[in-house]
Order: C-alpha cells, then sequence, then structure tokens
C-alpha cells in the first residue's frame, strides 16, 4: 500500500516536469581504461559478429511485455573491434517522455542521457534507452525482457551494465536495481525514491543517487531514506550527492559531471 501511495503521489507531482539535455562530452571518461572487459581476439569470435548500425537508431524489443520501443546509441568504432565486449548503460527517462509511436522516441533521444550520447558518435557505451508507455509506469518485468533481448543482440559486457534515470525514471532504477541487483555492476538513480523495503539488497551494489535539496515534484527524502536504509544494512558502496538549489532537475548538474562516468568505469560485476 505504501508503495501505491509513492507512486501515485509521484505521478501526480511529476506530471509538470520536463527533461532536459545535458552538454556533457563523458567520452574522456574511457570505458577501456584497466580493468575494461575484452572478448577473446580469435578467428571465432569475429566470425560469429553481427554488424551494427552504429549512432543513434530506434528499435523493437523482441519478445516485449510493456516496453516494446527503446533508442539504441552503437559507437561508432563498433563495427571495427569486432572481438571488444562494450559497457553498456540503461537510461530510464522521466514522465515527460512517454508515447505510444515511433515518433515519440524523439522525445527519449532528447532527454538526460540519451540526448548526452546523441551529440557523441564516440560515446564508449551501448546506450539503450526504452521508452515508457503513455498513462503507464516503468514495468520491472518489461525491462527484463528488454535487459534479456540486449544481452543477445549486441556484442555486451555482461559485468559492465549500468543503470540510471530521473524523475519517473529514478524511481524506475531504484525498483529495478533493488528487485535484481546481479544484473548491474552500478545504479545512479536522480531526483526518484526506492523501494527502502528491499534497501538491503543494495547493500554490497555500488550506488550513486542525486538529488536536489529543494526539489517541488520529488521530495529530497526519496534519495535520503534509500541512502540511509542501505547504510543502516552496512552498505558502504553507496555514495550520494545533494545539491541545496536547483529544483527537480539534478541530471543536468550530474550528467556533466565527468566524475560519474569515472565511478562508472571503475564498476564490474565479480
Amino acid at each position: 500500500m505504501t508503495n501505491r501511495i509513492i507512486l501515485s503521489a509521484a505521478i501526480v507531482f511529476l506530471m509538470a516536469a520536463c527533461s532536459k539535455t545535458s552538454t556533457v562530452d563523458p567520452a574522456k571518461a574511457d570505458p577501456q581504461a584497466p580493468g575494461a572487459e575484452q572478448a577473446p581476439a580469435n578467428e571465432q569470435a569475429a566470425a560469429a559478429f553481427t554488424p551494427q548500425q552504429t549512432g543513434v537508431s530506434f528499435k523493437k524489443v523482441n519478445n516485449p511485455k510493456l516496453v516494446t520501443d527503446y533508442v539504441l546509441q552503437i559507437p561508432a568504432s563498433y563495427n571495427t573491434e569486432k572481438t571488444k565486449r562494450w559497457p553498456v548503460i540503461i537510461f530510464l527517462h522521466g514522465i515527460g517522455e512517454r508515447g505510444n509511436t515511433t515518433n515519440d522516441l524523439n522525445m527519449v533521444k532528447r532527454a538526460g542521457l540519451a540526448g548526452v550520447a546523441a551529440k557523441n558518435p564516440n560515446f564508449p557505451y551501448i546506450v539503450i534507452s526504452p521508452q515508457c508507455k503513455t498513462n503507464s509506469w516503468w514495468h520491472v518485468p518489461s525491462l527484463n525482457a528488454l535487459y534479456d533481448d540486449i544481452v543477445k543482440q549486441y556484442n555486451v559486457d555482461p559485468k559492465r551494465i549500468y543503470v540510471t534515470g530521473l524523475s519517473m525514471g529514478g524511481f524506475g532504477c531504484w525498483e529495478w536495481v533493488a528487485a535484481y541487483p546481479t544484473r548491474f555492476a552500478a545504479a545512479a538513480p536522480i531526483c526518484g525514491a526506492g523501494p527502502v523495503a528491499k534497501a538491503c539488497a543494495l547493500k554490497d551494489k555500488p550506488v550513486w543517487a542525486f538529488h536536489n535539496a529543494d526539489d517541488p515534484q520529488v521530495n529530497v527524502s526519496g534519495s535520503r531514506n534509500m541512502v540511509n536504509a542501505i547504510k543502516s544494512c552496512g552498505g558502504q558502496k553507496v555514495k550520494y550527492t545533494e545539491n541545496p538549489t536547483g529544483g527537480h532537475d539534478a541530471w543536468t548538474k550530474a550528467y556533466n559531471d565527468q566524475a560519474l562516468f569515472t565511478w562508472l568505469n571503475a564498476q564490474r560485476l565479480p
């Protein structure tokens, strides 16, 4: 019942929120720094390689549930580095980017992290930005179907899959990683709130949360409560950045912070 109340209140408050596009170029945080995963450089791996359209494109989920479409960004060098396993960032948008048609994916392409990646053909991650349907909310089983499809289709490093989201996507990010922590190397929820009752599932998971203290749409207590609950469970890998001002938009500053990408690159599953 508590979760239903939180989600209902969030929908009401978030309707006025709209996502802004960041301008940072995080390609400088090279995910091929020491520790990056590479596929075996052999003829068998190269022979099994499937070329992909580089840059930004719109895709359908195979065997979908409620999430059927996503924006895909493939790095420019993907087709020439056939044995490389790429890190992946899954970005969950806010309530203002929900939609039902292929054309609606243009809203997702311009939002938050997707907007950052779209400006940089050499963005050093595969970026997956699914679209939530109009009048819907992020649905974890549907996101899992997307996740499974991604791992099958692309040259993905399964030990370096990250999830982030803003506003409604911040809620979705918390919910997804708390339910399936072993699927992600790290999570970066922004101006959201999560299931405090599941916080102990994240005590060993690298999480960096962001929020503005004066957020009028999603109260800052949403992030504070999750961070404190993780720490109460003995979690020592959670980070929290709270800005005193900035309103609802905590994502522009977060995605413009090179430190976020440097931190992500340092996280990987065992």
